[in-house]
């Protein structure tokens, strides 16, 4: 569920299951820039600092070892900067929503 400007909408952190949404997303995002690296899932454990299986967990979308903050680390790791904006919600919905968008 992308909108107009490429940001993937995630439900409300209020609601059940709302963190397991945003680690799915930040494991895409992961998952893409490990790709777009070319990296083995060997060379991305190094990088990481994690066995090899854990990285295939990773590929596969198996996130129960892994948080919303060690995602973001990792990311960081690939060369990334993270930066988390609060701002006034966007539409009629109750919740604000949050969305991980990854820029060139």
């Amino acid at each position: 569920m992308d909108d107009r400007d490429g940001r993937a909408k995630l439900m409300p952190a209020e609601e059940p299951g709302g963190d397991g949404a945003v680690r799915l997303q930040l494991a895409q995002r992961l998952n893409s820039l490990i790709q777009e690296k070319a990296l083995t899932q060997t060379a991305a454990a190094a990088i990481f600092g994690i066995p090899q299986p854990h990285v295939s967990e990773l590929r596969h979308f198996k996130l129960s070892r892994f948080s919303s903050e060690r995602l973001l680390r990792f990311i960081t790791l690939l060369d990334r900067d993270v930066e988390i904006v609060i701002r006034p919600k966007e539409g009629p919905q109750t919740h604000g929503t949050v969305s991980v968008q990854l820029t060139a």
